[in-house]
């Protein structure tokens, strides 16, 4: 695999396939700057081209997953006037279209604060491991802004009656109140449960054709906004290229022979 990006803002990992990114800006517990979210479009642009690696794992540093936007970039934006507000917004906008379309399966643990920007970072993953003790909130109605990027991936997560609930109210809850509201998958009560999660769930991924998943992934994204007949009409193509390719070859007889196909070795 070629060599990843440098990064100032993140922490990169790689190990058996798996990519672990932590966010790591303790000191402002992990508050998105503009630096950060360039960094993350361009480590996720790298490993979505490789094909040995199967998953990322986006947690972030001290304690704390992320408590939204920097307020230091917002200030250096006010300075340059609109166009600097807009442009720094949606690019935050663009790594969340592009972590949610990722091929690769996505999976977030979710510690401490969790507001804001890193609310919508929890909605695009694909798998969502919660602390009990985590604090969820979309804070931007109380500073008089909008969670302007992030709606309609709450919408999405959570469905409309409880994102403008969430978003109406900046109501703070926990991990357990996210687990019910669907936001995240586990919620654990604390460390060893987690990380004990978080290994079962690689380990389920695993166990998962990587090609396979990657157009699965598409494909359930795709229930969305295709029209249904075109949508199982493609569906129809891809699985049956899928049978006869490599991945459902060897798939079918590792069952047949009752042993692990080789991605899950």
């Amino acid at each position: 695999m070629a060599e990843l990006p440098n990064c100032e803002t993140l922490l990169l990992n790689l190990e058996a396939g798996v990519l672990h990114v932590t966010l790591n800006r303790p000191d402002s517990r992990n508050a998105m700057s503009l630096a950060m979210v360039h960094e993350l479009r361009a480590v996720l642009a790298h490993v979505s081209q490789q094909n040995d690696v199967r998953a990322l794992v986006l947690r972030g540093a001290g304690g704390h997953f992320c408590a939204g936007g920097d307020i230091k970039d917002m200030a250096g934006a006010r300075a340059k006037g609109g166009d600097a507000y807009r442009e720094l917004n949606r690019a935050f906008g663009a790594m969340l279209e592009e972590f949610q379309r990722a091929p690769l399966v996505v999976i977030a643990v979710l510690e401490g604060a969790v507001l804001g920007g890193g609310f919508g970072l929890a909605c695009i993953s694909d798998i969502a491991i919660a602390d009990s003790a985590c604090k969820f909130g979309l804070p931007e109605t109380t500073l008089g802004i909008l969670p302007a990027q992030i709606a309609p991936f709450v919408v999405k997560r959570v469905g409309l009656t409880q994102a403008r609930r969430l978003a109406l109210t900046a109501a703070r809850f926990n991990g357990e109140e996210a687990l019910r509201l669907g936001l995240v998958h586990y919620c654990e009560s604390n460390d060893s449960d987690l990380e004990q999660r978080l290994a079962e769930t690689i380990e389920q991924v695993r166990k998962c054709a990587p090609h396979a998943n990657a157009l699965t992934k598409a494909l359930l994204l795709d229930t969305e906004q295709e029209a249904l007949s075109s949508l199982l009409d493609r569906a129809a193509e891809q699985f049956a290229a899928a049978v006869t390719g490599p991945e459902g070859v060897e798939g079918t007889m590792a069952f047949v022979q009752k042993r692990a196909a080789k991605w899950a070795q």
